[in-house]
């Protein structure tokens, strides 16, 4: 069978799979036109971008209504992530879900509250019965905010597939309503030779290519590129959109060899337990050490993303000392698309050999295990990418509470968590809680924490890097936030900080009853609002009190009169 017949195959199994949900036209969420910031599938820290960002003119507490029938399904609030979001499911088998909400309709809210006072605590995530929040399309359902991770105030919008729970490109149903003629452009391109089975200009290195943009608008690509053997690329592009300045992801790659299409991606639905493998086809590396997102053309024999397909894994064979011609093609979700050639010199030329000395060969399908003096790091089956010649140093130091290992000469990726065990060489700590592994990076201190064990931690880290352990014995701090005003403003806020486990728990009391402290996280701060339902006027006693993850406590007293 022809390859064209296979492509042609391949699409269309990938468009049924892909597109069980008829595409329908849904409600602006607002009453003014649609402007994004963010849209589905962008390359964020360790995960795909699952909905697209409404913009809200900049501002909170926007009106927002349901895109369709339904009804409320899930509740959550947390001074985290998506902060106050709603989820309404609806007749057609899809989920919409509406996150960094200022704050939720008036029934809503008081359900909320209610189940926040029952349970005593913030952080709450409620799933109602389908029959108590019945919703029309346009009916208001909350505000829009900037609560959780939300780095300005909008709206973060989903559709998913209500029985698998997997993520659908919402610029699906809102075609219609976004006007979008702005081609995606690349910024550079990686040629990568395959270890021990491919070369560049000499070399085992990747090489980085640049691009110049001439005035009529034509990318080419700046460098020489000779290899031999096995190689393969990575593209680093953004989209854009008419009347905004925002970056965007770039939703389709196609790259072809000598007219052969050798890899494609279609970032248009995915599942949450498939996002990890970003760290796959992004290089890691460039990520993690210059922030500059380059997207894979290749495969790695551990990346399971079902919205890609190649040819080969996408590995390029340079055989003949002749011209290779590669063509990119980068499409967004209205078609507009970006064309850019890469040729390739093939030139004989000697393949260097992995460096193995020192090294532990590491399959990427097995269960890896090395140890060393005070060490131990356990990788489960397929939590590499690729094989990988491990290597390990360590930094011994008498006057600290442990070595300082440092696991690989780069920072590697995990799709699942390795366990890592680490030995204490001064055990003093009468409270062992307080003891925690710490990764080490730029002269920072990032907190694991884990379990003690006999002299030893126990933790599950996410990538390789450098580790040791620290202790964590200092309380966390409770800064009162102009109390002469709380009786004006009838509302109590407190700053809360921790310097270095974080911030576990913390509970507010007014004469001995729980009372309902918000959690502002990216602020820090704490507040509470003068209840007149739960609290009496006259003279009152607070206490405060705050746990960090190694159980070091605070507690702030004062008393108020409202």
């Amino acid at each position: 069978m022809r390859y064209s017949h296979i492509s042609f195959i391949l699409c269309l199994l990938t468009n049924i799979f892909n597109h069980p949900i008829q595409s329908q036209e849904l409600r602006n969420p607002f009453d003014f036109p649609i402007l994004l910031s963010g849209n589905f599938g962008e390359l964020r820290n360790n995960h795909f971008h699952a909905g697209i960002d409404f913009k809200t003119q900049g501002i909170e507490g926007k009106n927002m209504y349901a895109v369709k029938d339904g009804f409320v399904s899930r509740i959550s609030v947390s001074p985290w992530g998506y902060g106050n979001a709603l989820y309404i499911n609806h007749p057609d088998g899809t989920t919409t879900v509406y996150g960094h909400l200022k704050r939720f309709n008036n029934a809503i809210t008081a359900y909320v509250k209610e189940n926040q006072y029952v349970l005593e605590r913030f952080s709450v995530d409620l799933v109602p019965e389908a029959d108590r929040f019945p919703v029309k399309k346009g009916d208001l359902i909350a505000l829009s905010g900037n609560s959780g991770s939300s780095a300005g105030p909008h709206l973060h919008f989903e559709i998913r597939d209500t029985g698998t729970d997997e993520v659908l490109d919402p610029l699906d149903y809102y075609k219609g309503m976004i006007k979008d003629k702005t081609k995606p452009k690349i910024q550079g391109v990686m040629v990568y030779p395959a270890e021990g089975r491919g070369v560049i200009n000499g070399s085992s290195k990747k090489k980085e290519l640049k691009l110049v943009t001439a005035k009529n608008g034509k990318q080419t690509l700046v460098g020489k590129v000779e290899a031999w053997g096995e190689i393969a690329l990575a593209v680093k592009s953004y989209d854009y959109m008419d009347g905004t300045s925002n970056i965007y992801g770039v939703r389709k790659i196609t790259l072809e060899a000598d007219g052969q299409i050798v890899f494609k991606s279609d970032i248009n639905r995915f599942a949450f337990d498939e996002t990890h493998y970003l760290n796959s086809f992004v290089d890691y590396e460039e990520w993690k050490d210059k922030r500059s997102f380059y997207m894979k053309s290749f495969v790695e024999p551990g990346n399971f993303l079902r919205f890609i397909e190649s040819i080969n894994r996408g590995f390029i064979t340079i055989d003949k000392e002749r011209t290779y011609h590669l063509v990119y093609y980068l499409e967004d979700a209205f078609g507009n698309r970006t064309e850019l050639s890469v040729w390739i010199d093939g030139k004989e030329q000697d393949i260097p050999s992995p460096q193995t000395s020192g090294r532990e060969y590491f399959h990427w399908k097995s269960e890896n295990k090395f140890g060393a003096k005070g060490l131990r790091l356990v990788i489960p089956p397929g939590g590499l990418y690729d094989d990988v010649y491990f290597r390990y140093s360590v930094k011994e130091d008498s006057t600290a509470l442990a070595a300082t290992h440092t696991l690989h000469d780069r920072t590697l990726p995990i799709h699942s968590k390795a366990q890592l065990s680490i030995r204490l060489q001064t055990d003093t700590l009468g409270n062992k809680q307080q003891y925690g592994i710490v990764r080490k990076q730029n002269g920072r201190l990032s907190w694991i924490g884990g379990k003690y064990r006999n002299g030893w931690l126990d933790a599950d880290i996410s990538e390789l890097g450098t580790f040791t352990i620290a202790q964590d014995a200092k309380p966390p701090v409770i800064t009162p936030v102009n109390p002469a005003a709380w009786t004006g403003s009838q509302k109590i806020t407190l700053r809360i900080s921790d310097n270095l486990s974080g911030i576990s728990t913390y509970r507010g009391e007014i004469d001995g009853q729980f009372v309902l402290f918000e959690f502002d996280g990216k602020k820090g701060l704490v507040t509470y609002d003068f209840d007149k339902e739960r609290l009496s006027r006259g003279g009152h006693r607070l206490v405060f009190t705050l746990t960090d993850v190694c159980g070091n406590e605070s507690n702030y007293e004062r008393s108020f009169v409202w």
